[in-house]
């Protein structure tokens, strides 16, 4: 009775194990069967399969070898084992019979136990290469840089593709080869110690083995000596002064590094010499050979003497010994974060001319974005939400040709979140099949008056504009938003949810998704989304499609993961369709010699460490379809075009890219933040400035909190040869201090500029470089400036005493001419109730002169009329103004560009 229960338990406990491994093994097959045809849907087929191709070629080729490495030299030591047939005879008939089994064991019948055991090892060493395999491929596709470090003179790509890729090997081959020394070496001593006749001379082929192999461990420890001195080009031990190796690392660590190698070496060749020949000389060399490795690097762990040279030798004389290190480091750097062919330009600062005031001054004022985006969120949500399931994510800035001029705008999509709603209302049917997508952009003048109403460009469901924009196709299926899966077209009647396919739970036109065409598709989608609901519901049939992977990070992570994203996508307007843009990066941690800085990119759950980084690619996302298509922004980047060889056809040039989306490419935010975070010491390029560290600059701050670069549209002097471009302004102050030192600029030419199509995509760097000599206030001092004057104080306290909270926005820094101006918006907002921000003033700020006023023109007049005075009080003699036409009736103030 007792075996039937136990045989049952063991039946029972069977099924349930293999129900297990069926279950997880139609899930991971569900996934990678869903997951190939969502990729082929997007066009990307051949692409999956690649992926899976290069993944599982090299690390199975890895894995293999190291199998056939272990397998073979089992196999051969398996061989060598002698019988000895006298020492057997002398035995028990029992001992006999067990020391047989034994050596059948390792000898004759060895496939029953090499096999698993060297397959076991070959996975665990090659397991690493399983997470690095996007690495080892760059080490097969990876071009040239062609760009030497300035310390071995090797080409940077080696750093950037073989190195990383050398460690890993060396690191696994020296495993292996530990492994099998030790493990040959044990069955080699079955023969000796547990078989009978161990009083019997080793066999030659099983002496040349164990040679073999100890030459093998002995090289591949030397070549890790050999690639040590690499890592000496990423030492931190002189920050803060520079990153890199110094005097002490070349004149005292690699010459040990060489010693190291050469004593290593000698030391295996007189271990063997000494196996054999068992004399004094052997043990002697052995001995001297074994000191003078352990001498060689014990100097190294040991602190005290290149503390020693440090300090009697390099710190008496810094700049004199370590010139030449520090100026490796400073060209280094430049050249990894794309820093060189920055533009100076030196001003020298002063109040403006009256002749040059008016028209610089109103052409740079123009465009200029007195909205902060911070506020105008608020005001987009209140104004243009309109449903209760609609939602702007984020406000973007961009520019248009409206009516043959253009402007700077803010827009925003008006994208679907289904959280909005009332609970009750968050159930499947409602997520998954009715409110399925966003509808349109609001888009807003960035510059408008105080105390006027909010100006439109486009607005409301019904997509008024007076300003001539027109989308065709304005549904947002794919967005910032967190989108949970949608299956369009269905079968339920909704109403009321605009589209621009009529009855859009019928008719979905936009050709993105996959179609769940068959009983069988459906179930497997259940599976994958983990939703029964999906399998039963009577609403889905052969026309629908699974829209998935809508949020537009996570759908560029999941097809390009070696790829890092910039923080701000942002949807571009064309004729036809919204689409979004995503400026990405390839990034670094191998660059010799170059400073390492740390960033989270878009979707990182941790900061990651990179000290080379390239804008290479604009990814374009349909915003209705969900196709995404991958544009190369840097042909310069070797890693980008290391996968542009191993993926042909998922990249593409980017004077392929459609001129409206074009267009509307930008000098990314992420990108000029940690270059000028790296610049902001780097500009230093003579060692004994930089050493000094006096010129290093900081992100300007206000009340403590550091400014963010802003875009603007305009035209600056010397700048893109005078073409009017879209840039971000950085302003930079000397570190510790608020006077400015620098505008940062960075930014590419605007609509009209007549860039030709094969010219790609330009942008450039400037730095608008104030005199040491002469006090520019920075924003912090214009703050200042701003809170004490009394009209501005006076106002403020009367608005605080109304029931509104007075809101001040960003200080705008602008260079005008040799001058700086400042603008800053306040708004107003309810402290109760509804919060929609109003723009209700315009401060303006130049040579200590503060102003405020509801119309930028005005201020613009007031602003003149006070620097006139400031002038006309000034000693020498006064610029006379020149004679200006008297304005037409209804002549604006400041025209446009």
């Amino acid at each position: 009775m007792r075996n039937w229960k136990r045989l049952l338990m063991v039946m029972a406990l069977s099924v349930f194990v293999l129900a297990g491994v069926l279950l997880a093994s139609g899930m991971a097959l569900t996934d990678f069967i869903v997951d190939y045809w969502w990729h082929t849907e997007l066009g990307y087929g051949g692409y999956f399969w690649l992926k899976l191709l290069y993944r599982y070629i090299l690390s199975g080729s890895v894995t293999l070898f190291f199998f056939l490495i272990f397998f073979l030299n089992f196999l051969a030591a398996s061989r060598f084992l002698g019988v000895d047939e006298d020492a057997f005879a002398r035995l028990g008939r029992g001992e006999t019979s067990r020391y047989r089994k034994l050596l059948a064991l390792f000898q004759t019948g060895s496939m029953q136990v090499y096999i698993p055991v060297s397959l076991i090892l070959a996975i665990a060493i090659a397991l690493p290469f399983y997470d690095q395999w996007q690495q080892a491929l760059l080490f097969v596709f990876g071009p040239e840089a062609g760009t030497n470090d300035p310390v071995f003179g090797n080409d940077v790509s080696f750093y950037l593709f073989s190195y990383p890729v050398f460690e890993l090997i060396q690191f696994e081959l020296l495993m292996a080869a530990i492994i099998l020394t030790l493990g040959v070496g044990v069955l080699y001593l079955l023969e000796h110690q547990l078989l009978p006749g161990r009083q019997k001379p080793w066999p030659t082929g099983a002496k040349l083995h164990m040679a073999g192999l100890v030459i093998l461990t002995t090289l591949v420890l030397c070549w890790d000596f050999v690639l040590d001195r690499f890592q000496l080009l990423y030492t931190d031990a002189h920050e803060p002064q520079f990153f890199g190796p110094g005097f002490v690392d070349f004149h005292y660590h690699l010459p040990l590094i060489w010693l190291s190698v050469a004593s290593l070496f000698g030391l295996g060749i007189a271990v063997l010499y000494y196996l054999n020949r068992r004399n004094r000389l052997g043990l002697a060399l052995v001995v001297g050979l074994m000191a003078l490795l352990l001498v060689s690097v014990g100097l190294r762990k040991i602190d005290s003497i290149p503390q020693g040279i440090d300090k009697f030798i390099v710190k008496p004389n810094p700049v004199k010994t370590e010139r030449g290190y520090m100026q490796n480091n400073i060209d280094a750097t430049l050249a990894a974060y794309d820093l060189k062919n920055i533009k100076i330009i030196d001003m020298v600062p002063g109040l403006p001319e009256e002749d040059v005031l008016d028209p610089e001054l109103r052409a740079h004022l123009y465009n200029i974005p007195v909205w902060d985006p911070e506020f105008l969120d608020d005001v987009y949500q209140q104004m243009q939400g309109i449903r209760p399931y609609y939602h702007f994510t984020d406000v973007d800035v961009a520019r248009y040709l409206i009516n043959n001029q253009l402007y700077q705008v803010n827009l925003a999509a008006r994208e679907v979140n289904i959280t909005r709603l009332p609970q009750a209302a968050q159930n499947w049917e409602n997520t998954h099949l009715r409110y399925t997508h966003g509808y349109g952009v609001v888009v807003t003048p960035a510059a408008q008056d105080g105390e006027t109403p909010m100006r439109w460009y486009l607005r409301d469901l019904n997509l008024q504009t007076k300003e001539g924009f027109t989308i065709e196709k304005p549904d947002i299926y794919y967005g910032e938003e967190d989108l949970t899966y949608a299956i369009v077209p269905n079968k339920l009647n909704i109403v009321g949810i605009p589209s621009f396919d009529e009855e859009s739970s019928f008719n979905y036109t936009g050709g993105g998704g996959v179609p769940i065409s068959s009983l069988f598709r459906k179930l497997l989608f259940a599976l994958y989304f983990r939703d029964r609901n999906l399998f039963f519901s009577i609403n889905i049939d052969d026309k629908s499609r699974a829209l998935f992977h809508r949020n537009i990070v996570d759908r560029v992570k999941s097809l390009t993961p070696f790829l890092q994203l910039d923080h701000d996508p942002y949807i571009v307007v064309t004729s036809k369709r919204l689409h979004w843009i995503i400026d990405a990066y390839t990034t670094s941690d191998w660059y010799p010699v170059s400073k390492r800085s740390s960033a989270r990119f878009n979707n990182d759950r941790e900061d990651q460490d990179f000290n080379y980084l390239r804008n290479s690619v604009k990814i374009v996302i349909d915003s209705f379809s969900g196709h995404v298509d991958y544009y190369v922004a840097d042909p310069n980047d070797p890693i980008i075009q290391g996968y542009r060889k191993a993926y042909p056809g998922l990249f593409k040039d980017i004077n392929t890219l459609p001129p409206a989306l074009k267009e509307q490419l930008r000098y990314p935010k992420d990108q000029f933040t940690a270059q000028m975070k790296i610049y902001a010491r780097y500009h230093q390029t003579a060692p004994e400035l930089f050493y000094e560290q006096a010129e290093t600059w900081d992100f300007a701050k206000v009340n403590g909190n550091v400014m963010k670069p802003f875009y603007f549209t305009t035209t600056l002097q010397d700048y893109l040869d005078n073409q009017q471009s879209f840039i971000l302004i950085n302003p930079m102050t000397p570190i510790a201090r608020s006077n400015l030192s620098v505008l940062a600029v960075a930014g590419t030419p605007t609509i009209g500029a007549n860039i030709a199509p094969t010219q790609g995509y330009s942008k450039q760097i400037a730095l608008y470089r104030f005199s040491r000599e002469i006090q520019v206030d920075g924003p912090a001092q214009v703050s200042a400036l701003i809170d004490q004057d009394p009209e501005v104080s006076r106002q403020f306290s009367l608005w605080d005493q109304k029931g509104s909270q007075v809101l001040r926005g960003r200080i705008i820094v602008l260079p005008v001419g040799h001058s700086v101006l400042y603008v800053q918006p306040v708004y107003l907002s309810s402290t109760s109730g509804t919060r929609i921000p109003e723009l209700t003033r315009i401060i303006l700020s130049m040579g200590n002169v503060v102003v405020m006023d509801a119309s930028l023109e005005q201020g613009i007049v007031k602003l003149e009329q006070r620097l006139r005075e400031v002038r006309h009080l000034m000693p020498g003699p006064q610029p006379q103004p020149a004679p200006q036409p008297p304005p037409q009736p209804g002549e604006p103030v400041f025209k446009a560009m």
